[in-house]
């Protein structure tokens, strides 16, 4: 945040928002503090058109210029979120302020309502033998009409809603007190079809430069008309699979009472500084999701491949156990019947603080195979039994487990564990 000038900071409500980002409740989140603090400023500024959800997104979060607010919904999140911290505060260590701060659903203005104060003491009323006899014999009729009340109430009322499970093992491990939204990170197709375009294999790094996302391609410098055309719609777009999505509705579906924190992304999205903090989920192989690749070291099952669009893909099982192939070949291409394979990851983020969950398929079944898996609470305990897990509770744990899956015209079906590893941090 920019220094505050004088004549805010003088003001009351300001200073009331200077006390409520340094209670208790916001001294974890200093997203959440610049938050409130770039809301109020530009409210009690006047300058609300710049409190739409893009401008608050580049100006708060660091967003891009061009980001979509219709796949990065994590203003949203933290937004919500806000709200929650500042009915705490007020509950709690603030439930003596003079004001209290609002920010109504639908906007993102901050309100500032001062609070009514109580009388010391309420004042006392003599009651007249006469008034107290007359009371007594209205009593039983006063008591049949709050019993006709209360019966009406209750048979009219909608019976409530249940509340939501918490996220099942080992999506727990993504989702943290602190309420941060858990990105979901789905394949960049184009950047799958401009590999198979050029047939060469694409590094992170050459994925992050300017002139890779330009469509500026070294592997064919004078492309044709039609070449250039396809090249152009492809850089300039954001496209993800099928698969993906049946993996992000699965996700939402079985995270319970914390799928309001899930924030979808596209790989292209997404910059190396986002990784420092958080917890993800990675959706796709790095023929598809480059970002996969930055992972690939800590896994031994890592997905090979030869000439670009004419090999088979495989994973390749460095450290072979007793009974264990040294690779395991999948389809050979989407939409094909026969055998898919895919991995399932849980690791720790670099710095730690945060996890992140990896689904990759060989081809797009294997992915949606992944995604499926993780939904049906009879694989997720033949998973735990699988990895020797005594118990669910306490610190992540980490591990990595290859599944094979029957696909029938481009259909996972009938998913089998083929071998898991437990990953040491």
């Amino acid at each position: 945040m920019t220094e505050v000038d004088p004549v805010l900071r003088a003001d009351p409500r300001w200073q009331l928002i200077e006390r409520i980002t340094a209670s208790a409740s916001f001294q974890k989140s200093a997203r959440l503090r610049d938050l409130l603090c770039f809301l109020a400023e530009r409210t009690l500024h006047g300058q609300t058109q710049d409190l739409s959800e893009h401008r608050i997104g580049r100006a708060v979060f660091g967003k891009a210029d061009g980001y979509s607010v219709l796949e990065d919904s994590s203003v949203r999140v933290h937004v919500r979120q806000l709200r929650l911290k500042l009915h705490e505060y007020f509950d709690g260590e603030g439930r003596n302020e003079p004001s209290i701060i609002e920010i109504p659903k639908g906007a993102y203005t901050t309100l500032f309502r001062a609070v009514e104060q109580r009388s010391a003491a309420a004042p006392v009323i003599a009651v007249v033998r006469s008034g107290f006899k007359s009371w007594l014999r209205a009593l039983p009729w006063a008591l049949a009409a709050l019993f006709l009340v209360t019966a009406l109430a209750a048979w009219f009322r909608p019976p409530a809603a249940p509340m939501p499970p918490p996220p099942p093992w080992p999506l727990n491990a993504l989702f943290d007190p602190g309420n941060r939204p858990v990105q979901v990170v789905v394949a960049d197709v184009n950047y799958g079809m401009t590999r198979l375009v050029d047939e060469q294999p694409v590094t992170l790094e050459q994925y992050l430069s300017p002139s890779y996302r330009s469509g500026e391609r070294v592997a064919n410098a004078h492309p044709t008309p039609r070449e250039a055309r396809v090249m152009k719609y492809l850089s300039g777009s954001l496209l993800t699979s099928y698969a993906d999505l049946v993996v992000v509705s699965t996700l939402m579906r079985v995270s319970g009472n914390s799928r309001d924190l899930i924030a979808i992304r596209s790989a292209r999205e997404l910059r190396p500084r986002d990784l420092e903090e958080g917890s993800f989920v990675f959706v796709g192989s790095p023929s598809s999701n480059p970002w996969v690749s930055y992972f690939q070291d800590k896994l031994n099952f890592q997905e090979r491949e030869g000439v670009v669009g004419e090999s088979l893909k495989f994973f390749q099982n460095l450290h072979p156990k007793s009974g264990e192939q040294q690779a395991y070949q999948g389809l050979t291409f989407t939409g094909t019947s026969g055998e898919d394979y895919a991995t399932i990851s849980l690791l720790p983020v670099p710095n730690g603080r945060g996890s992140v969950l990896i689904l990759q398929g060989l081809q797009q079944e294997g992915t949606e195979a992944a995604g499926l898996f993780l939904a049906d609470a009879g694989n997720r305990q033949r998973l735990h039994d699988a990895l020797g897990i005594s118990s669910v509770a306490g610190q992540p744990v980490y591990f990595e487990a290859l599944i094979r899956t029957q696909a029938v015209a481009g259909a996972p079906n009938a998913t089998s564990i083929i071998a898991t590893r437990l990953i040491h941090p």
